[in-house]
């Protein structure tokens, strides 16, 4: 009989939230420090590492039969877990695709199929909802998302394809093709205002939003967004992390900024 890893250990938040969802939190042992979804699961599990670091003599007492990564990122966190004899996986989902191939995989590897199978079709309904609602929407925008604003860095490929589902046009498709942030910094800020966004959604990694700031650069004046003030805040805690969070409460929020553009604008 097949045995499945009992003792996860998880070094971002989607994998912990997932094996939640599956109803399979027993056997998460240990969590990011960032992880903010589910609730119960900062204070259920021992924190053992940040995105970038992990206190790994704390992971290996932990005794962990399989730990969960993301991205290259964590590659020396995994190569040092290695060596210790550990088994790791690091996942480097980017599109919305990639997600539900996430979610499928670590189901298989979790032995509960049947479970990843019901999450999958819900997670699917919901977007399918969100793409309905947005398709009857009377205009759609033109939306620049900001990752980070020093320098100026736009969205990821899932974060751009969930605008799309929720009704709007992301201005930095070529962009969002980029699996590095640094590959995403807007080079020219003056390019923003070129393409002319209708909303501007803010979602600054680790710290708040200031749409103050962001109107008062240099020529954004004339910027659609900032002139009728559609400067809105998604928290990275519903869209930065590629998992089921920007599937549900992050495309849900995008499309409440949007179809409340779209209808004030007809």
């Amino acid at each position: 009989m097949a045995r499945y890893p009992e003792r996860i250990v998880c070094l971002t938040e989607e994998t912990t939230e997932t094996i939640y969802l599956l109803g399979e939190q027993a056997r998460i042992v240990g969590i990011s420090g960032f992880t903010v979804r589910p609730p119960e699961a900062r204070r259920e599990k021992p924190k053992v590492s940040a995105f970038t670091s992990a206190k790994l003599d704390k992971i290996a007492a932990l005794k962990p039969d399989l730990v969960l990564g993301f991205s290259d990122l964590q590659a020396d966190i995994a190569a040092d877990l290695v060596r210790r004899g550990i088994e790791v996986h690091v996942f480097n989902h980017r599109t919305v695709a990639d997600i539900f191939r996430m979610i499928a995989m670590l189901g298989g590897m979790l032995g509960v199929e049947a479970k990843t199978r019901a999450l999958i079709a819900e997670l699917e309904a919901g977007l399918d909802q969100v793409r309905a609602a947005a398709a009857k929407l009377p205009r759609h925008p033109r939306v620049y998302f900001e990752e980070w604003d020093e320098p100026q860095i736009s969205g990821i490929a899932w974060v751009s394809e969930l605008v799309g589902i929720a009704g709007g046009v992301d201005i930095f498709p070529e962009l969002a093709k980029e699996s590095l942030a640094k590959q995403r910094i807007v080079a020219d800020p003056a390019e923003v205002v070129r393409r002319q966004p209708d909303i501007i959604l803010g979602s600054w990694c680790g710290k708040k939003f200031r749409p103050k700031q962001v109107a008062a650069r240099p020529g954004w004046d004339a910027v659609p967004a900032v002139r009728e003030g559609e400067l809105h805040e998604i928290k990275s805690s519903i869209i930065l992390q590629p998992g089921p969070a920007a599937l549900t409460d992050g495309v849900n929020e995008i499309h409440k900024v949007i179809a409340s553009w779209a209808n004030k604008a007809s």
